[in-house]
C-alpha cells in the first residue's frame, strides 16, 4: 500500500531502541516499553496552508533521520508494519 500524508503530516518508520546502554548494560524487555523518539522519514505531505492560502514548505524530506516528541505522533499499521504519523511541529530535529 502506498501512503501519502496530507498537509504538514509526516510518515515515520520508528528506529528500534538500543538493547544495550553505552556502558554495556543489557536492558530487559520490560525496560523498553517507551515509544521510540527517533525514526526515518518515509513520506511527507505537501506542506501547511496558511490562512491566506500560501503553502509553507516542509523542512524534512524522505530519508531524513529525525528526533520527535515521544507522544506527539499517532501509531498506525500498514501491511503488518508499525509506522508513526506526526505533524511537522512534533519533529524536533534532523539527525545528521
Amino acid at each position: 500500500m502506498n501512503v501519502k500524508p496530507l498537509a504538514d503530516n509526516v510518515l515515520i518508520e520508528p528506529v528500534a531502541q538500543e538493547e544495550k546502554t553505552k556502558s554495556g548494560i543489557f536492558l530487559p524487555e520490560s525496560a523498553k516499553k517507551e515509544r521510540p523518539e527517533q525514526g526515518t522519514v518515509i513520506a511527507v505531505g505537501s506542506g501547511k496552508k496558511t490562512s491566506s492560502g500560501k503553502i509553507i514548505e516542509m523542512q524534512v524530506s524522505v530519508g531524513d533521520r529525525v528526533l520527535f516528541t515521544q507522544y506527539g505522533p499517532n501509531e498506525i499499521e500498514i501491511d503488518g508494519k508499525e509506522y508513526l504519523i506526526a505533524k511537522q511541529e512534533d519533529i524536533l530535529a534532523i539527525l545528521e
